[in-house]
């Protein structure tokens, strides 16, 4: 999509200015399909600096996810969000969602070909 849809800038938006994670979104992205809920990109930035801070390997790289204000609120305003930032998300595919506990995903809005609100579910049989 070369400019993104404006009723899913103005969800990301919101969850931006609501500091909300409690929206499920589906997205489909370069024909991956992308299940899980919204977060705010101050609060992603700040997971992912925490994941990598406990690693032993990628512990130098926490410094980047943290950089630009994430421990101390939300980023600098902006006219409106460029990226969607998904935690507990999963990659789906076939009968699979990959990683199984959720992984942590920033896709570019004008990536988005296609959406639905609410978060797929799939079967384990």
């Amino acid at each position: 999509m070369s400019k993104p849809d404006e009723l899913l800038v103005d969800i990301a938006s919101l969850v931006e200015s609501e500091h909300s994670n409690q929206m499920s979104l589906t997205v489909v992205v370069a024909g991956a399909v992308i299940t899980g809920r919204l977060a705010p990109e101050a609060l992603w930035r700040r997971r992912v600096a925490e994941v990598l801070k406990d690693s032993d390997r990628l512990g130098p790289f926490a410094s980047v996810f943290a950089a630009d204000g994430a421990d101390s609120g939300p980023p600098p305003e902006r006219k409106h969000p460029t990226h969607l930032h998904f935690h507990l998300a999963r990659i789906l595919q076939g009968t699979l969602g990959l990683p199984e506990t959720g992984g942590m995903y920033r896709i570019p809005l004008e990536d988005v070909s296609a959406w639905s609100v609410g978060d797929l579910s799939y079967s384990e049989n």
